[in-house]
C-alpha cells in the first residue's frame, strides 16, 4: 500500500469522524432546543390558566382586603412559576452543556490517540538516532494530555460549585415564597 493510499484513507477516516462528531453536537441541540420549546408551552399553558383563574377570582372580590390577598397569592404564584421555571431551564442546559463537554472530552480523546499514532508510525519509519526526538513528541503529547485533564477536572468543579449555587438560590427563594404564604 503507498503512502498516497494511507493519507486518503486517514483523511477520509478524519472526515467521517468530523462529520460523526457534527451530528452529535446537532442532535444535542436540537433534542435541547425541543426540550425547551415543549417546556415554554407548557409554561404558556400554565400562564394562560393561571391567568383566567386570577380573572375569575377578581371578579367575586368584595372589598380591599380580598383584593390584597389575591394580589398577594398572585404574586406568590406567580414567584414559585418563575423558579419552577428556572430550574427546569437551568437543568436543560445543563445537560446540554455534559453532553457537550462528553463529545469534546471524547473528540480531544481521539486526537491524542490519533497523534500518538501517527508518532509512532513516524517513528519506525525514521533514521536511526530520532529516537530521542520522538521521545520528546510523545512526551510534549502526554504533557497535553494531562494539562487537558486537569483543566476538565477544574471545569467540572466550577460546573458543580455553580450548580449547587443555583440550587440554594431557588431553594432560599422557594422557601422565602412559601414562609410568606404561612404569615
Amino acid at each position: 500500500m503507498s503512502n498516497l493510499n494511507v493519507s486518503n484513507e486517514q483523511f477520509g477516516e478524519f472526515s467521517k469522524t468530523l462529520v460523526d462528531s457534527a451530528m452529535k453536537f446537532a442532535k444535542v441541540s436540537f433534542d435541547s432546543a425541543e426540550r425547551v420549546m415543549a417546556l415554554n408551552l407548557e409554561a404558556a399553558k400554565v400562564s394562560l390558566d393561571e391567568t383566567a383563574k386570577g380573572a375569575k377570582a377578581a371578579t367575586g372580590v368584595k372589598d380591599v382586603q380580598e383584593l390584597n390577598g389575591l394580589r398577594t397569592k398572585a404574586a406568590e404564584t406567580g414567584l414559585e412559576f418563575l423558579v419552577g421555571y428556572s430550574k427546569n431551564v437551568y437543568d436543560i442546559s445543563n445537560a446540554a452543556q455534559a453532553q457537550y463537554s462528553s463529545l469534546i472530552e471524547e473528540r480531544v480523546a481521539a486526537f491524542q490517540k490519533s497523534v500518538v499514532e501517527g508518532i509512532d508510525k513516524a517513528a519506525k519509519n525514521a533514521p536511526a538516532g530520532t529516537d530521542v526526538a520522538f521521545a520528546a513528541l510523545k512526551s510534549g503529547v502526554a504533557a497535553q494530555a494531562s494539562a487537558m485533564d486537569t483543566l476538565t477536572k477544574a471545569s467540572k468543579q466550577v460546573s458543580n460549585f455553580a450548580d449547587t449555587a443555583f440550587k440554594a438560590a431557588a431553594d432560599t427563594t422557594t422557601k422565602a415564597a412559601s414562609s410568606s404564604k404561612r404569615k
